[in-house]
């Protein structure tokens, strides 16, 4: 509860601060388009909790769908607090209350990580060069890292990754990692999640004038990477809105690229909130009771 209070009041100050452009960025659309983006920046934020539970469950440790949602949309909002690790620290906390040892949920939390971290260079590697030549002059480095970090995801080197860095740690290795088909469900689950975010984005583009579904996926793929990568930016703040500005300049007249940057923080900060709203709801449960609902689960699934 401390860490959702500490998180809350970090997202009222960075919209706070910024309050004039915020407020100037939603109303300057109608609100259609920002209910529409808004429904999809939550179902994006669905499809990559979703990647996160198959780590889990091809690593040994599946989680009910309730339980999944708590651990994972209330330790998301650690990103809002300055510093990288308190979303992971959280998730991992809130994982082992399910019975999940702490390297596994560390292990799960940092591969879901790098699993989005590489496809959203490669979703923006795909469509930036042929949509924005000004977002692939500056941000050139995260086009060239796309094929790199894909590679990253064999099941072979994350075994080799996730053993050497937990005996850095001077921890046990994993007993089981994610397998071919584990690794196959999770980036299926990512990019459904990237595309889910792009039509947010085209939304809010095509709502201030412009058009163009591939630089809008492009686009915020690319602008959410970079924010992720500059750590010192408390969920992307800032370095986020930059770069969609300069990816989003072809397809938009001048100033409208910022309005379209400040409305995605704005309705995906909501999205964030909303699906920790549900989590806090959703309550506490006993494991034994999450064990029961998984079973029913994975028999309604058969």
């Amino acid at each position: 509860m401390a860490l959702v209070v500490v998180a809350l009041a970090f997202c009222v100050y960075g919209l706070a601060s910024r309050w004039g452009e915020t407020r100037h960025a939603v109303t300057a659309f109608s609100w259609p388009y920002i209910g529409a983006a808004l429904l999809f920046g939550v179902l994006g934020l669905g499809a990559w909790m979703q990647a996160w539970r198959s780590l889990l469950a091809g690593m040994g440790s599946p989680l009910p769908l309730r339980a999944a949602v708590r651990i994972y949309f209330v330790s998301q909002l650690g990103k809002y607090i300055p510093g990288s690790v308190w979303a992971l620290v959280a998730q991992m906390e809130l994982a082992k209350e399910h019975r999940v040892p702490r390297e596994r949920g560390a292990s799960a939390a940092l591969l879901a990580m790098a699993t989005t971290i590489a496809t959203g260079c490669a979703v923006a590697a795909v469509t930036l060069p042929l949509t924005s030549a000004d977002a692939t002059h500056r941000y050139w480095w995260l086009l060239i890292l796309a094929p790199i970090f894909l590679a990253s995801l064999h099941p072979r080197v994350v075994a080799f990754a996730l053993d050497r860095a937990l005996r850095l740690a001077r921890r046990q290795p994993l007993a089981r990692t994610a397998g071919l088909g584990t690794m196959v469900v999770t980036v299926a689950w990512t990019a459904a999640g990237w595309l889910l975010f792009g039509v947010h984005a085209w939304l809010l583009v095509r709502a201030a004038g412009g058009s163009g579904f591939f630089l809008a996926t492009g686009a915020y793929a690319l602008a959410f990477t970079a924010g992720f990568l500059v750590v010192i930016a408390p969920g992307g703040v800032g370095v986020r809105e930059a770069a969609l500005t300069v990816a989003l300049g072809p397809v938009l007249a001048s100033g409208a690229p910022l309005v379209v940057a400040l409305a995605s923080r704005v309705v995906m900060t909501v999205a964030d909130l909303a699906w920790a709203g549900a989590a806090v709801l959703l309550g506490s449960r006993h494991p034994a009771v999450d064990e029961a609902e998984l079973l029913e689960e994975q028999t309604d699934a058969r």
